[in-house]
């Protein structure tokens, strides 16, 4: 039996139960020589979700890690194959992602995981993982708006003097993104970079990938753009119909609002409810709102001008024959008070003349005091309560007078020019704006 042994070993290469002996899977590789070098790699097989509302994307990857073993080497020039469920038997990276919210291993059918050692010690550990990684996403300019995303390696418990990590082929260690199809975004750049992360237990190494998506905004136009556009449209109709029509007017302003105001709140459902971003897509909706509103507004100032225009005209009649009457009460007030003057200076006159010694004698001991009569107070003169009440009821007429237009028609003939040359230069500012600063 020990001849036929050594007649296989002779024959196969080492086994694993050879490579096995006396290997301590809880100490890293050169454990008192220095830190081991791991070189990563990556495949994004998919970007299957990438969520604003939670600021997050889930991925599908392929995770490859390289690092060389010195207990690991065999004689032979081919690499040696392995089960996957051997890993458990070796020294494997502590990697793990950081931003991550839920990860999980493939296991159908059995735990998706390569395993291959190669002669000179090198291991290739691969894995198959799905995770939801946080994305920070600057909202102001949804949905013309390009996010940078990242997806981070780290090792948790081994620090830099322990373990370095690298990229094997710099930004080419990254694949799949140029094939890759996104429902709403393109992938337009994307790169790597190695960094330190720093803790209070001490530096740890980091790979950073990083990939730039831009929002394609062909949907958006057409489910939102186009939709607020056309009510904003719509509501100019009313411009053309006669300031008599009332019910068709109002019904106009009234739907398009209503209409408007469902489209803003449909625009938000897929956005988080976040009041520390004001969006693109919120300021264009909410100018159409103002531009729907005005011209529902506009409306009511052109009705109510048209009744005051024709009420003005009675107006001013009234206060024509109120102004022939405050003459005539005038006259007759000049009359009345010219009489009582000349009453009262008839008997001043009166009160001046000297009495016959026959009457003094008889009023004098009438009088308890002896003293000689007094004279009449003068009647108040009237006060002219009519006057005042005529000149305020002119003040107001004239009010009525300057706020009147002169044609109501006009605000309908200025409004059609107006709004639509004010929503073309603010749509100009608008797109220039946002897509260009």
């Amino acid at each position: 039996m020990l001849n036929a042994e050594m007649k296989e070993g002779d024959i196969l290469p080492p086994t694993i139960h050879k490579l096995m002996k006396g290997y301590n899977k809880y100490l890293r590789p050169f454990f008192d020589n220095g830190p081991v070098t791991v070189g990563m790699s990556l495949d994004i097989a998919s970007i299957d979700t990438i969520s604003e509302i939670n600021m997050d994307y889930t991925a599908t990857i392929f995770l490859r890690q390289r690092w060389t073993d010195e207990r690991l080497v065999f004689e032979g020039n081919k690499s040696l194959s392995l089960d996957g469920r051997l890993v458990e038997l070796l020294w494997v990276p502590d990697t793990f992602i950081v931003d991550s919210k839920k990860s999980f291993l493939h296991d159908i059918t059995v735990e998706n995981r390569l395993i291959r050692i190669f002669p000179n010690g090198t291991v290739l550990y691969a894995l198959r993982i799905t995770t939801t990684v946080a994305c920070n996403m600057d909202l102001t300019k949804y949905p013309m708006d390009k996010q940078t995303c990242t997806l981070q390696l780290e090792s948790w418990g081994y620090n830099i003097n322990d373990i370095m990590f690298y990229w094997t082929r710099g930004n080419e260690s990254v694949s799949g993104l140029d094939t890759l199809q996104l429902a709403q975004y393109t992938v337009e750049d994307h790169y790597t970079s190695v960094s330190e992360a720093v803790y209070e237990t001490g530096n740890y190494p980091r790979l950073v990938f990083h990939f730039e998506l831009k929002r394609s905004i062909l949907y958006f136009i057409l489910e939102t753009y186009v939709p607020s556009s056309l009510l904003v449209v719509l509501s100019w109709v009313s411009f053309w119909i006669s300031l008599s029509s009332v019910p068709a007017r109002i019904c106009i302003g009234v739907t398009t609002v209503l209409t408007m105001t469902t489209l803003m709140m449909g625009a938000r459902t897929s956005l988080p409810n976040a009041n520390c971003f004001i969006k693109a897509i919120d300021v264009y909706l909410g100018i159409c709102f103002s531009f729907i509103f005005g011209a529902l507004i506009e409306y009511a100032v052109a009705h109510f001008c048209s009744l005051s225009h024709m009420d003005s005209h009675i107006f001013m009649h009234y206060g024509h024959h109120m102004h022939d009457l405050d003459d005539e009460m005038n006259g007759i007030i000049t009359t009345i008070s010219n009489h009582n003057r000349a009453k009262r200076r008839k008997e001043a006159a009166a009160t001046q003349t000297p009495a016959p010694a026959s009457l003094e004698l008889i009023v004098s001991p009438s009088s308890p005091s002896g003293s000689e009569p007094k004279p009449e107070a003068p009647p108040p003169e009237p006060t002219h309560w009519c006057l005042t009440a005529l000149a305020t009821v002119r003040k107001v007429l004239r009010s009525f007078t300057c706020c009147t237009v002169e044609n109501p028609h006009h605000i309908d003939n200025y409004s059609r020019v107006t709004f639509p040359l004010s929503f073309v230069m603010v749509n100009l500012l608008y797109w220039t704006y946002y897509l260009y600063f």
